[in-house]
């Protein structure tokens, strides 16, 4: 078995920052009103600015594919060409298109000029960290010498305006209030675009900082508890999902199917309390001492699940102080599969980090409730 190293992190994010305020000039109107939730939900999230592959007319600039070959292409330098890539694995929640794969038209855009292996992660935030572990396992094994590994996001053309007028319109018509759910709202202030590469190898990079890559768990907890974060489905009473292919088309507009929707309360009540039983399992199966954590990178989707986090670790024994925390939320918004990669991009960049310490990655998904974790080491 191989050690595997991450040897370079690259960071692409669309555009300039986008400020609370200018959200709607993006986005659009809903009903051609401004939202009521908006600041709400601004002010519980703590997100400042965030970035979006649009202009200020709505249309976009990037496509998902193309956001992330441009995050690959900061990898490439005289040390490693676009021609050395052995294996492409990308995750994300919003890829183009339904089929083909999202990681084949990466390939397609990177014009690598060869055949490469390439995997798809598909789901919703721990989708990065499904693509990292193939690349970590295949070189752990062997079978490849380098992987490149991507988290990306491009929700922002899910949350247009034009996305929802639909249903409001129809609900008007039904004399209902034109106010689309809160589960779909909810969302649209929340989600930002970006994506973040890794290059892993099986030997660290002399006179530059890598990082060791020592172990990566992931648990699900579906067998407990039913979805809470959806698309391309709705949510019955009894908590099952109906599927959008079993909606007649004019359904898919009315009830805006293909939304990303939210339970929040589900949310409230499991996202924090199953991240403690997770990670606590992974400290206890590798025998890990809390203290020996020098810097703590937890994704959370909002600055309102910050303190929460922190004290739910703690009730597992896991209470570490908050100069051991990184987070960047505020500054990008919410990237989902990318978050994770972004962070450790700017960690690793920052010249902060010194050899030997401890870097602990926690990403939860709300989706049914999955959760991974990673261990690094600064060589």
């Amino acid at each position: 078995m191989y050690d595997v190293f991450i040897t370079k992190a690259s960071t692409y994010l669309p555009n300039e920052p986008v400020s609370n305020e200018e959200m709607e000039t993006y986005l659009g109107y809903i009903n051609d009103k401004p939202s009521k939730a908006k600041a709400l939900i601004l002010r519980n999230n703590k997100i400042k600015t965030r970035y979006y592959a649009l202009d200020k007319n709505g249309k976009p600039t990037h496509t998902n594919a193309q956001i992330t070959a441009k995050a690959i292409e900061g990898l490439f330098d005289e040390n490693f060409k676009k021609e050395d890539m052995e294996l492409l694995s990308c995750g994300t929640t919003s890829a183009d298109q339904i089929q083909p794969s999202h990681a084949s038209m990466v390939h397609g855009e990177l014009n690598i000029g060869k055949s490469v292996e390439i995997n798809t992660s598909t789901g919703l935030c721990n989708s990065g960290m499904n693509a990292l572990n193939y690349g970590f396992l295949n070189i752990k094994a062997g079978i490849k010498d380098n992987a490149v590994c991507v988290g990306s996001e491009r929700m922002s053309a899910w949350m247009t305006a034009d996305k929802f007028n639909h249903e409001a319109e129809n609900l008007k018509l039904l004399e209902e209030r034109p106010i689309v759910a809160f589960k779909r709202e909810f969302l649209r202030w929340m989600l930002s675009d970006g994506a973040g590469a890794f290059l892993l190898e099986n030997k660290p990079r002399e006179n530059q900082t890598s990082l060791k890559i020592e172990w990566i768990d992931f648990y699900s907890y579906a067998h407990e508890i039913e979805a809470c974060m959806y698309s391309g489905c709705e949510k019955q009473e009894d908590g099952s999902l109906k599927s959008w292919a079993e909606y007649p088309a004019e359904e898919w507009l009315n009830q805006s199917i293909f939304a990303l929707k939210q339970d929040t309360k589900l949310l409230d009540q499991y996202i924090l309390v199953k991240g403690a039983e997770s990670l606590r399992a992974s400290f206890t199966k590798h025998d890990l001492d809390p203290d020996s954590i020098d810097h703590v990178l937890a994704h959370i989707s909002s600055g309102y699940f910050k303190e929460g986090l922190k004290d739910e670790f703690a009730k597992v024994g896991l209470d570490f102080p908050w100069e051991k925390w990184f987070y960047n939320l505020s500054e990008v918004g919410n990237i989902g599969a990318g978050s994770i990669f972004i962070a450790v991009e700017q960690l690793l960049n920052s010249g902060k980090l010194k050899k030997g310490e401890r870097i602990m990655l926690c990403v939860p998904e709300s989706g049914r409730f999955a959760y991974s974790c990673a261990l690094l080491t600064v060589c």
